[in-house]
């Protein structure tokens, strides 16, 4: 007899009940049920735009981060405020497409589709 079985005829005796097997293992993962929660709540964008805000130092890197911040991303259009002209120039005319595509690959094509930098 396995140790389950022992464990269960053990303490049905004890109870004076019938003998009953365990219930078999049915635990799920959360991030399954929260993923199908946030989405029927229509929250999973804005996790998304989260996960892209908070990750912005890592892709851009310590200059850059220090003189731009993501504000937010709306129809897939990510808006950064950047504090210099020049550097918006530089992130502009530069070095978007290659943000762009580390941002693309880090949270897929859908996630962000455009950036916009803006001064101020």
């Amino acid at each position: 007899m396995k140790p389950f079985q022992l464990r269960s005829r053990a303490l049905a005796e004890w109870r004076g009940l019938p003998e009953r097997p365990f219930p078999a293992h049915n635990a799920k993962r959360v991030s399954d049920t929260l993923g199908k929660v946030l989405a029927k709540w229509g929250l999973s964008a804005r996790l998304r735009e989260e996960d892209v805000l908070r990750a912005w130092h890592e892709i851009v890197g310590d200059f850059v981060s220090r003189h731009s911040t993501p504000q937010g991303i709306k129809d897939g259009v990510l808006t950064v405020r950047v504090l210099q002209p020049t550097v918006h120039y530089e992130l502009d005319r530069i070095w978007k497409k290659e943000i762009l595509a580390k941002l693309k690959a880090r949270f897929g094509a859908g996630a962000v589709r455009e950036i916009k930098f803006r001064i101020g």
